[in-house]
């Protein structure tokens, strides 16, 4: 997705994800457990404005097609200042 949007430059780390669902009713509850732990994958890049919304519309596209849960999360912060 990224190649398609053509970003050329980005980064990935490993990282852990926390959900607490101590407020969720404990029958929904399949864990068992209060805090629930996920592997993904986050991505960053600098990605030129024009682009982002290619970004967007392929992310978009990939989660309509999937059948299960997990989607692909996409968000884009803008940089005010940097050095």
């Amino acid at each position: 997705m990224l190649k398609k949007a053509n970003v050329t430059t980005f980064s990935y780390k490993k990282v852990t994800g926390f959900r607490d669902i101590s407020g969720e009713a404990i029958e929904n509850n399949w864990f068992a457990t209060e805090i629930n732990e996920t592997e993904s994958i986050l991505f960053y890049a600098f990605v030129p404005k024009e682009n982002v919304d290619l970004c967007f519309d392929f992310v978009t596209d990939f989660n309509a097609k999937q059948e299960t849960l997990s989607h692909i999360h996409v968000a884009v912060l803008n940089i005010e200042k940097s050095n």
